[in-house]
């Protein structure tokens, strides 16, 4: 005898979209939905304590870094403070056509940071891979951290302490002077020349940031498989074809990518550094784009124009991350993102 069924349930239809205890008669898209909002549930149960703790920052990112893009518009206006967004009048393009037509002033700000960004980018990038090779290649240990801590040491410090030290060290008045005048030698003026003033900068910035730059370079290496370096020795490998062969090609994708991130922020070449000692070698050695906005927009009331001219150097700062990802997918590496 067959088994009846409960006619309480068997009797009553379901409403509309609401399926029964097997799922019949839903969608699998509607079946897709329901696990997909179940997934994202279950994240945010498992990750709300993350989440608490990255809100403020999130805000703070947002209302720091991403709102204060709307005052870009200032760029388009003959903006006047005590009229602000809404009263000022609207000018086009005329900020930036001023910039490119009448202004010798920025295009000696441009040409001075075109140069500076030059130097760095040869120069003191470099370094801290320079650096981290050699500190990796000491046997002892208590000597590495010896001289990780004193080459870290700097970064800590701010410009206004930097500046003044080196004021100390190589000025008319500092240590190297008197030391030349008291064993009756010439003097050597180094501190406000403005023919020196670009190698002063770029000695700074490598002494003050080239040591932590280290950092991220020594966590790479400890990375490699030390097999490899063992592989090679007992194929009678040099130290010098162990650095090309493994540690260098190792260490290629993360040098595009921190290349690629100094590319974007190139146009600006230490706006405090270079302010602290414009006076004694004068706007034409040490004008720079940031200095240039500073001294216009800030002290020159000039809010427009200012605005125009960092507008220009954050387009053309997108633009080079653009232009040097690309040339690393070229080269087989991922960059800042992939195609």
């Amino acid at each position: 005898m067959a088994q009846q069924g409960n006619p309480g349930i068997a009797g009553k239809r379901l409403p509309s979209g609401v399926s029964g205890p097997t799922g019949a008669g839903a969608t699998p898209a509607h079946h897709a939905t329901l696990k997909m909002s179940a997934r994202r549930l279950h994240r945010l149960s498992r990750d709300k304590l993350l989440i608490l703790l990255g809100l403020p920052g999130a805000i703070a990112l947002l209302l720091f870094q991403y709102v204060p893009l709307l005052g870009n518009a200032i760029a388009f206006q003959d903006y006047q403070p005590y009229l602000g967004f809404t009263e000022s009048e609207w000018v086009g393009f005329s900020n930036f056509s001023f910039l490119w037509d009448g202004n010798p002033e920025f295009r000696n700000a441009l040409i001075n940071t075109l140069i500076l960004t030059v130097i760095q980018t040869v120069l003191v990038f470099p370094v801290p891979l320079v650096l981290a090779l050699l500190l990796s290649s000491l046997a002892g240990e208590r000597l590495k951290r010896t001289l990780q801590s004193i080459l870290y040491l700097p970064h800590f410090l701010s410009w206004v302490i930097v500046v003044a030290l080196f004021q100390q060290m190589l000025g008319n008045a500092g240590m190297l002077n008197t030391f030349l005048i008291q064993h009756d030698l010439p003097m050597i003026h180094i501190i406000g020349v403005p023919e020196l003033f670009k190698a002063l900068i770029t000695s700074q910035v490598i002494w003050k940031d080239a040591g932590w730059g280290t950092i991220i370079f020594l966590a790479a290496i400890s990375r490699i498989d030390q097999e490899q370096y063992e592989a090679a020795a007992v194929d009678g490998a040099t130290s010098w074809q162990r650095l090309v062969n493994i540690t260098l090609p190792a260490l290629k994708g993360l040098f595009i990518l921190l290349l690629i991130l100094r590319l974007g922020s190139s146009l600006s070449v230490g706006f405090e550094q270079i302010i602290l000692q414009q006076g004694p070698v004068g706007l034409e050695a040490s004008e720079v784009l940031d200095t240039w906005v500073y001294n216009n927009g800030i002290i020159g009331g000039n809010w427009g124009i200012s605005t125009a001219a960092g507008l220009v150097k954050g387009v053309v700062g997108i633009l080079l991350v653009i232009g040097a990802n690309k040339l690393a997918h070229v080269f087989g590496e991922r960059g800042v993102y992939e195609k």
